[in-house]
């Protein structure tokens, strides 16, 4: 895309692997390189697995050889020359931030002049923002913008942290994508959880209990759960212990998961917070309704209850139930929430997302 207003952005990521808020800052990558900007991309581990535009400052490599004091202070060193060299007319921090403080120490001596735009990628805040709400103010406050990925999330930090330089933009879907076909006949009918194994946050154990509780079992339809973490062997004990153990499988984490999620009855996601979770988005771009709980964050601003999934309160196992149930026994509800899905995202489309962001980049 031709753009006179063309900007040298530097983006910062944790990784390009695992999460889907690794995936999401990929697709960030993509989304400003439609519109014509320059980037580069500087990852703090050594992981890389998802698609991306734009050039590669691999830290993490750097991380991976010398881990020393030396090692680190090598590392900031040729980061800082690495800024300091590109003149960039931006840096956007999509990392994790968990103190103020020391935020504060990267502003002053390695950001320094450059304007910076922070992320917050989820509604459990303390996660980018800090817990000292007056510290989180001072430095922030400094920030060109605060860009969250829901309205609600914005809301909370202008509320919470005192900040109006607060805006929305949210999450991308490549509406482009074409799936990759996986042969899973083995897992026969079934619906599907995808994303990071940690039970405290996706409430994984939550979902076997309301896929146990329901009439799926009896009606042959499986529960595959993918992806890795933390809680993966206990999480796959905890199924075992089921009565219906043989109808539940795990499959291993996959850079490209789309192939498995497009042949699923529907997705399910118990989070107890989230931010705007991929495997909702991705799920719907893919024709493909949700059931989600109603985390801290707010599903309703992808959702629409009986029109392209289902929301439930969250920790209720028996409503969690009742839903799987109705996606299979109402046809009408089913087949209405599969016919709108892909549509109700079309607004979060690569090309949608870049006007949003080239409002701000001036």
């Amino acid at each position: 895309m031709q753009n006179k207003n063309k900007k040298k952005i530097c983006l910062i990521v944790s990784s390009l692997g695992k999460g889907g808020a690794e995936r999401s800052a990929g697709l960030l990558s993509k989304t400003l390189h439609l519109s014509g900007h320059d980037i580069s991309i500087v990852t703090i581990l050594n992981r890389i697995e998802y698609d991306f535009e734009g050039r590669i400052f691999n830290l993490g490599e750097l991380k991976e050889k010398n881990d020393s004091i030396f090692g680190k202070i090598s590392r900031f060193l040729k980061f800082r020359a690495f800024l300091s060299k590109e003149k960039f007319d931006y840096i956007i921090d999509s990392r994790t931030r968990v103190s103020a403080k020391r935020q504060n120490l990267v502003r002053k001596f390695l950001f320094r002049s450059t304007p910076v735009i922070y992320m917050v990628r989820s509604s459990e805040l303390v996660h980018y923002l800090g817990r000292d709400n007056n510290k989180t103010q001072a430095v922030y406050s400094l920030a060109y913008k605060i860009v969250a990925v829901t309205n609600s999330i914005a809301k909370r930090i202008k509320a919470e942290y005192g900040l109006d330089n607060v805006i929305c933009i949210h999450n991308a879907v490549d509406l482009s994508m074409a799936p990759t076909e996986e042969n899973i006949e083995s897992k026969g009918d079934f619906i599907l959880f995808y994303g990071r194994l940690n039970d405290s946050i996706k409430n994984i154990k939550g979902l076997i209990d309301a896929y146990s509780k329901s009439k799926l079992p009896a009606q042959n339809i499986n529960f595959v759960i993918m992806g890795d973490g933390p809680d993966e062997d206990s999480l796959k004990n905890y199924a075992e212990s089921t009565v219906c153990s043989e109808k539940i499988s795990f499959l291993p984490h996959r850079a490209d998961p789309f192939g498995i999620v497009k042949q699923a009855r529907f997705t399910v996601l118990g989070s107890r917070f989230e931010g705007l979770p991929r495997s909702i988005i991705e799920s719907l771009s893919l024709g493909v309704p949700v059931i989600s709980s109603e985390y801290i964050g707010d599903p309703r601003e992808i959702l629409k209850q009986g029109e392209n999934g289902l929301i439930v309160e969250s920790d209720d196992t028996d409503a969690f139930a009742s839903a799987m149930n109705s996606f299979i026994f109402d046809k009408e509800l089913y087949e209405r929430c599969c016919s709108n899905a892909r549509q109700s995202i079309s607004h979060l489309s690569l090309e949608r997302i870049a006007e949003e962001w080239d409002k701000i980049l001036l």
